[in-house]
């Protein structure tokens, strides 16, 4: 099986990287420019005649989608990128995998829904983002059901890695260098380490479990607020920063963030049949592999 990822540079890409592959098949990594030291491809998704001379030439199966705009407090300024990103260039790949007759599986996010509920999203549970970013994520989701491709969207949410800019790292940052900072406490979900989700995603296709079609939620197992996953990150680096709780409203923002956005992992578990790490264990392993 011939396999392209995009978004290699990202964090999710990367992780896919170095996964465990099948010895038969090939993959080809791809983003917007060369990152690392590690051969990347150029390829521009948002040209759609780039797309299907790519993934035509190369005898593409399955496209892995791992681009995204994900920056939720400029895409409020910045509709046009961020569609064209995470809505358009979805579209061009899920057209040139129906016109190839290759599967699309692309990654999708918790911003789809409101969040104001205090219970765990399901994939039955109708989708109403409160943002730019939610708002072109979805899009993108219709454009891929509506395309006559075969697909599967997973859906994640507060993604990290060793590798990229996120709350882990800044965390490890701010704990490093000041003696107190603050943390929202009212906006609750599930830490995702990319390499828990990247096992998963190559999991499937290892596999060939891929006449399971349909959207699916991943995330790591439990549940934390921010503040809660900052005071961990805290502990286990061996910081003495003092975190402190705070609310949302303390942090004015463009962006109506989810309170609530823990996802409801029950149709992947039992579909796949794995069982999904916690998030602090997943957290602890990452932390001791960037002090390597």
């Amino acid at each position: 099986m011939k396999i392209l990822v995009t978004g290699a540079g990202g964090q999710l890409g990367s992780e896919i990287r170095h996964c465990e592959h099948k010895p038969e098949d090939t993959y080809f990594f791809t983003d917007i420019r060369r990152t690392g030291e590690d051969p990347t491809d150029i390829l521009d998704i948002t040209d759609p005649t780039a797309v299907c001379d790519y993934v035509e030439s190369h005898g593409i199966d399955l496209v892995l989608n791992c681009a995204a705009y994900t920056n939720v407090e400029k895409a409020e300024d910045d509709y046009i990128n961020a569609n064209a990103l995470n809505n358009k260039a979805v579209t061009n790949l899920a057209n040139a995998c129906r016109n190839r007759g290759a599967m699309l599986i692309h990654i999708s996010t918790d911003y789809v829904f409101k969040g104001t509920d205090n219970t765990p999203c399901s994939e039955l549970t109708p989708p109403e983002p409160n943002g730019v970013y939610g708002i072109t994520k979805l899009m993108g989701e219709k454009s891929i059901q509506m395309s006559g491709c075969r697909w599967m969207i997973v859906r994640t949410a507060w993604l990290y890695s060793t590798t990229g800019t996120n709350f882990v790292k800044t965390m490890l940052r701010l704990t490093a260098e000041k003696e107190s900072i603050n943390v929202v406490f009212d906006q609750v979900g599930t830490p995702t380490y990319a390499a828990d989700l990247a096992e998963f995603l190559c999991g499937v296709i290892n596999s060939r479990q891929l006449d399971n079609t349909g959207i699916y939620h991943f995330t790591d197992e439990g549940v934390c607020s921010w503040y809660d996953f900052a005071c961990a990150i805290n502990d286990l680096s061996g910081h003495h920063c003092d975190v402190r709780p705070c609310y949302t409203s303390e942090f004015p923002s463009k962006v109506q963030r989810p309170h609530y956005s823990v996802m409801d992992k029950t149709k992947v578990k039992k579909t796949f049949g794995i069982r999904i790490p916690h998030w602090y264990h997943s957290l602890k392993k990452c932390l001791e592999k960037m002090s390597l």
